[in-house]
């Protein structure tokens, strides 16, 4: 569980406490660094909205989809995720439409369940906009908040520093936000990171450069020896797809440690290793797990968080993690696996306090709040790190770099 005690305000309006969630995250990771400086509350805000301050070339990018957003059913309302192309095509092939002209209609003429059955049976992604559920979320709440399990294993990896992150290699093998957001911010630590990417499956620019700072990018399919070649010289593997996923590809993170003794292994997935198939993503968690009704404007239709705060929660936590297990190597041998996912985090919001109605909403000025970047002839102005005195690298150009160390 997380510490509440001196949680300071940040400025996320909401009836849930997203701003007192978020405070509490951040400083997990801060006191896990070893940094003593209080965060700024405004500069955790923008963080989690990061995506809204981001520039390319002087224009903000349009981060979403037309085809994800909530939908009215003939008996409630259904939350889809079509940013990526692939999801969208999955999800108009579910519902027999050639494009999204006549989704309203499709979605009217259907229940939720109708809909999302269609939808998830051709791969796409889609979930009923549900109430909460007090019982399925305290259980979840009697489980640890991050999850870790050491592993006894012959080790002969010794770290590469003495001190700190410096010099820490981590390969990065997440996409979208809670991943990224973790290995950004070992990175800002010091630590190497390079992040993996399938070379068919390109990543939206505008979210590679949002959370990519210090990070080198390559494209390897995860199938390859030299990815192993990579595991064998790492410190650290952070997993963010469907933990079935990996396990089809040998890279469960118990293959993982047992191929690699002395790895540290942090896993975060949507839903949890006990749904091991599904995908998902922030938005679908909120819809699903009663968020959305909670932060509805009216009642009737859903609403949603002031920023994808299960997601940029989950990242700092694990990263927390990761930095505690990492200095813990330096005395105990064997291997680490650590693991939150989406929905838990989402049972710990669940719990805390929350308004009758949101604060109202403050202005930020952005000035102080955001650093400029040169990525590869484009200028970038997106959101500085949460931790004070630091200072994010620039991103790389996705793919731009060689997969080795």
């Amino acid at each position: 569980m997380l510490d509440y005690a001196h949680t300071m305000q940040v400025p996320l309006p909401s009836r849930l406490s997203a701003g007192a969630l978020a405070w509490a995250s951040v400083s997990a990771f801060i006191q896990a660094a070893g940094i003593r400086s209080t965060p700024d509350p405004a500069r955790i805000a923008l963080a989690y909205r990061s995506d809204r301050l981001l520039t390319i070339d002087g224009a903000a990018p349009d981060v979403w989809s037309p085809l994800s957003g909530f939908w009215r059913s003939r008996d409630g309302w259904v939350r889809t995720h079509g940013n990526y192309p692939h999801h969208a095509q999955r999800l108009l092939d579910g519902l027999g439409l050639a494009d999204a002209a006549h989704l309203e209609q499709a979605f009217a003429e259907l229940t939720s369940a109708e809909a999302v059955a269609r939808i998830t049976g051709r791969g796409g992604l889609a979930v009923e906009v549900l109430g909460e559920d007090p019982a399925r979320d305290a259980l979840l709440r009697s489980t640890p908040l991050v999850d870790v399990a050491h592993h006894p294993s012959p080790d002969d990896r010794s770290p590469r520093t003495q001190n700190g992150l410096e010099g820490a290699r981590i390969l990065d093998l997440t996409r979208v936000i809670a991943g990224p957001v973790c290995t950004r911010s070992l990175a800002l630590l010091g630590a190497d990171v390079l992040r993996i990417d399938p070379p068919d499956l390109p990543e939206p620019e505008w979210q590679h450069f949002d959370t990519g700072h210090g990070k080198r990018s390559a494209l390897l399919d995860a199938r390859s020896p030299r990815l192993h070649d990579l595991l064998d010289r790492a410190d650290a593997v952070v997993l963010g797809y469907r933990p079935a996923a990996l396990a089809r590809m040998g890279l469960s993170p118990e293959e993982l440690v047992e191929r690699h003794p002395g790895l540290v292994v942090a896993q975060l997935s949507a839903w949890g290793i006990d749904a091991p198939e599904r995908a998902g993503f922030d938005s679908l968690v909120q819809a699903e797990s009663g968020i959305a009704m909670i932060e509805s404007p009216d009642g009737d239709r859903p609403g949603a968080l002031p920023a994808q705060a299960l997601d940029h929660s989950a990242g700092y936590l694990l990263a927390a993690s990761v930095v505690s297990l990492l200095e813990r190597r330096r005395t105990e041998s064997g291997s680490w696996i650590t693991r939150t996912s989406l929905r838990r985090i989402a049972a710990e919001l669940l719990g805390m306090p929350r308004r009758l109605t949101p604060e109202p909403e403050q202005h930020i000025d952005p000035a102080e709040h955001t650093a400029v970047f040169e990525v590869g002839g484009r200028m970038l102005t997106t959101a500085r790190p949460v931790i004070p005195e630091r200072e994010f690298r620039a991103p790389r150009p996705w793919g731009a770099d060689q997969p080795r160390w």
